[in-house]
């Protein structure tokens, strides 16, 4: 039952992984080292120098054994955030910099440190994309660990944590390490002040299917050991000491969510099928191999989006063929029996990927990114195109461009895939002959043209978050402009209409690999359409899969018909909305 000093205090944050849990709270300190930027005389520099480089030496021994207990304990699952760590510990830029700001400003370690810190913050908050930005934590938890040595701050283990019974973990920040740590039989759930949906922390904690509620700001000072906390991971809400009504309501919530989970699980190996026998493919969006055993357990047919970004980063240089080839070769073995479409790289030209640095530009958003860069740099992209053909020869391999904007484009894509293609021949290297391309919809230009790209191509896959942004010119990132990005606008119904209508003339598949595919109330829209697949995050294939069985293609196509006859998105919406609860209601629970 709920605390004794019943306030019922509620805070809003994040909600990073799914679920309701309620249980005690158990704060750890996980607060960030303060630093005093202190002047040193020039005869100081080379002991200074000599304080980072042993604090980073401990800070990777100390990584490598975290990392070696943990796969002695539990195998090799979701390692693979620990290497990206150690490759940040390894980057020449962060040893380089820091050892800069030491000779030259004549400051002390810690200072120096810290002053890397925010160039690289300041490198990734230009990133448009929100996963690629957030890659900036990684970056301050290795950082953080480094000070720690250096200021001779040690921090308990999160595995050295006494926890009596069952409780939810509360931390300013938690790391990856920690979440791999965590004993799901004693740590139900953990709260954080910082953190986002698509941190490697929050990440992780999805794929362990720990409820968690980040970006709280201040819940480490609202909170007290003991306090009784309900945390629901899906709407990103905490009650801090419920009164009986609340915590009597979210125990009924919580009994209700855990019965629908077991409900969902039903569908995972049923077929994605409307009523009328429409067969629809559903996959996921991935990054890493370890997503993989999440994706099959939840009835995922394949990979519609593997992201390559994640390679490039944090490295000394591009990654080389062979260091590609094994990565997308795990993946494809992770996967099998089903596809992987592997998308090319599609980043813009930011400084903190080595090799590939432009000028700054007045708007990356149009600037030199995704396939403008890698056309700029065909050396680099020869050498992914490479890897990727390697390893279709393992299993169903497609690959698709991001950003093509008209055909020259493309073809002169198809005509670099042809180079690697033919090397790969004189060199006697197996791959699949037959692999099928595609390219990414996500600008107005490709649209408009979808009928001479469907030429070109096998299949296509929609970006609709980069589809709407630029049709609707709103920077979803731009929180005064939030209510202005509209999935349901008219003009995006119409250039959705128009892409599955090209591509079925020309025979080829209508994919969607962007946000609209994951959110189960667009499910009857993008089936009316036309589409052929989509894919999505993991965890949300079985609630589309649920409501997709009790659809009927020929009513959602009558839906679409009439959806079409609005003349605002709220007129969409509220239309939609009511169709759902006249004949979808069970489905949405």
């Amino acid at each position: 039952m709920g605390s004794a000093k019943s306030n019922n205090r509620l805070l809003r944050g994040i909600g990073a992984s799914p679920g309701i849990t309620i249980g005690q709270v158990l704060i750890t300190d996980r607060s960030r080292v303060v630093v005093i930027e202190e002047r040193i005389a020039a005869g100081e520099i080379a002991a200074e120098v000599a304080r980072f480089k042993a604090a980073l030496a401990k800070a990777k021994a100390e990584l490598l054994h975290v990392k070696e207990d943990l796969a002695a304990r539990r195998g090799p699952e979701h390692l693979y955030v620990l290497d990206t760590h150690l490759l940040i510990l390894d980057d020449s830029m962060l040893t380089r910099e820091t050892v800069a700001f030491i000779e030259e400003e004549l400051i002390n370690a810690e200072a120096a440190l810290k002053r890397t810190l925010a160039r690289f913050k300041e490198f990734f908050a230009g990133i448009e994309d929100e996963y690629l930005r957030e890659r900036s934590g990684d970056v301050e938890i290795v950082v953080e660990r480094i000070l720690r040595h250096m200021v001779g701050q040690d921090q308990e283990s999160i595995t050295d944590v006494a926890v009596e019974g069952k409780a939810i973990i509360a931390a300013h920040d938690l790391s990856p390490a920690d979440i791999l740590q965590i004993d799901k039989e004693s740590v139900i759930g953990f709260v954080t002040d910082l953190g986002g949906k698509t941190s490697h922390s929050a990440i992780l904690a999805r794929a362990l299917e720990i409820p968690a509620v980040v970006g709280l700001e201040r819940v480490t000072g609202e909170l007290a050991n003991g306090d009784t906390l309900i945390i629901d991971g899906t709407t990103g809400i905490v009650v801090i000491n419920p009164d009986q009504e609340t915590f009597r309501d979210y125990l009924q919530r919580k009994q209700h969510y855990e019965y629908m989970e077991r409900e969902l699980q039903k569908y995972r190996d049923l077929p994605a099928e409307t009523t009328d026998g429409f067969r629809m493919r559903l996959k996921g969006n991935v990054e890493f191999p370890e997503e993989t055993p999440s994706l099959k357990g939840h009835g995922g047919e394949g990979i519609g989006l593997y992201r390559t970004e994640i390679l490039f980063f944090n490295c000394p240089a591009p990654p080389d063929e062979e260091t590609q080839y094994t990565a997308y070769a795990t993946m494809v073995k992770a996967m099998a029996p089903h596809p992987v479409t592997i998308r090319t790289l599609d980043v813009g030209g930011d400084k903190f990927i080595a090799d590939l640095n432009l000028a700054d530009e007045l708007n990356p958003a149009l600037g030199v990114r995704a396939i403008r860069l890698s056309l700029r740099r065909p050396d680099i992209f020869k050498v992914q195109l490479r890897a990727i053909l390697r390893a279709s020869a393992l299993g169903k391999v497609r690959m698709f461009f991001p950003m093509i904007s008209g055909v020259a484009e493309i073809r002169t894509v198809k005509a670099l895939l042809e180079e690697a293609k033919a090397e790969l021949r004189r060199e006697g290297v197996a791959f699949d002959e037959a692999i099928e391309i595609g390219i990414m919809i996500e600008i107005p230009s490709a649209v408009i043209i979808a009928d001479l790209l469907a030429r070109e191509v096998d299949f296509f896959s929609v970006g609709t978050n980069d589809l709407i942004q630029y049709s609707l010119a709103i920077d979803r990132t731009n929180e005064h402009l939030s209510d202005l990005y509209e999935p349901l606008h008219p003009a995006v119904l119409r250039s959705l209409k128009m892409v599955v209508d090209a591509a079925h003339a020309a025979g080829i598949d209508a994919c969607i690999c962007g946000e609209m595919a994951g959110e189960p109330e667009y499910l009857p829209i993008l089936l009316g359409l036309g589409f052929d697949e989509l894919s999505m995050n993991a965890i949300s294939i079985p609630r589309v899969k649920k409501i997709l069985r009790r659809c009927s293609r020929a009513e959602a196509e009558q839906l679409v018909a009439r959806a079409f006859t609005f003349s605002t998105a709220q007129e969409v919406l509220s239309f939609l909305q009511s169709e759902i609860a006249a004949h979808y209601a069970d489905s949405f629970d």
